[in-house]
């Protein structure tokens, strides 16, 4: 059993479909698999949540949300307005820990970045990592920007004593702008840690069946893919 846990260099970086891609991988190798959400945030209750979308895209596997919050705030904050407990990293780690006991990979997916807070005590996805001594995914926008949070994550990480994985492109785009290009070439130097994948913009939004067939071709060996981050590389950088 392993358990992963798989963070943001921020919002909206593709955090949901990379975790959905390493899911629908996981599924297609025959593995069990289990999506822990600690806090879901500007999602009202009935709506689907972010656990509910890597299930619907992967197919098969068990999805865990411990906390909703309704305004889409960092957690700690959204808690706070709602009136609502806060979600601490010891209960992460004791939910990820009771899955990782009945399947074969547990994918804990957080909100925002790494040191976003879960409570007004500070406790974050990198208290919940340590907790677990789980090994952290780190997905990366793939332009301008990207270069500073990602380093800023991955020395973040290493101060902690926590294992960087390595680092997914969550949106490659289809007409990567010359910061992209570059970056593909950069982001594995800042991170100090390996390309573990690049995802398709829009990869989200294509049909089920298309993205379980595609999934792991985005995704390195390590995440249990065949991406080719040396082929990836040679094609991009520079182009």
């Amino acid at each position: 059993m392993t358990v992963w846990v798989i963070t943001g260099t921020g919002t909206e970086v593709g955090k949901t479909v990379t975790t959905a891609a390493v899911a629908a991988a996981a599924v297609a190798a025959g593995r069990s698999v289990a999506v822990l959400k600690p806090a879901q945030t500007g999602v009202l209750p009935g709506e689907p949540g972010d656990a509910e979308e890597v299930a619907r895209l992967a197919g098969a596997v068990t999805a865990v949300e411990l906390a909703r919050y309704p305004e889409p705030l960092a957690p700690a904050t959204a808690a706070r307005r709602a009136g609502l407990a806060p979600v601490r990293p010891e209960r992460v780690a004791e939910a990820a820990a009771k899955l990782a006991a009945g399947h074969d990979l547990v994918l804990v997916e957080g909100a925002g970045g790494l040191l976003v807070r879960f409570d007004d005590e500070g406790g974050t996805l990198a208290d919940a990592a340590r907790l677990l001594g789980a090994p952290v995914v780190v997905v990366a926008s793939a332009g301008l920007g990207t270069l500073n949070t990602t380093e800023l994550t991955g020395r973040e990480l290493r101060a902690r004593g926590l294992d960087l994985l390595g680092v997914v492109i969550g949106s490659w785009p289809d007409e990567p702008d010359l910061a992209s290009l570059c970056n593909v070439v950069d982001l594995p130097v800042v991170a100090g840690a390996g390309l573990l994948g690049a995802l398709p913009a829009g990869a989200g939004g294509v049909p089920v069946a298309a993205f379980r067939a595609a999934a792991g071709g985005w995704l390195a060996p390590e995440l249990g893919g065949t991406w080719d981050a040396d082929g990836f590389v040679a094609e991009h950088a520079g182009a």
